[in-house]
């Protein structure tokens, strides 16, 4: 999960996130930041996330995002 991991250290900028269930009911992530990650995760994995996906279940944490790029055949994380 290095890949995922300097991407969510990135985009939480120093704040702890690991054991949080759900970013964005905690204040971490918004609706533009989950744009950013999404892009961040596409352009990392090079995948392309379908709209479909783009929903606050897939981003709510770290194992939810995990499980979505398993979704896109994604195992070097």
């Amino acid at each position: 999960m290095n890949k995922l991991t300097e991407i969510l250290d990135e985009i939480f900028a120093g704040q702890e996130y690991s054991a949080c269930e759900d970013f964005m009911e905690a204040g971490l992530l918004d609706s533009m930041d989950v744009m950013d990650l999404v892009e961040q995760l596409e352009s990392a994995f090079d995948i392309e996330i379908s709209g479909r996906d783009i929903l606050p279940e897939n981003f709510k944490n770290v194992t939810a995002i995990a499980e979505l790029l398993q979704k896109y055949d994604v195992e070097e994380m």
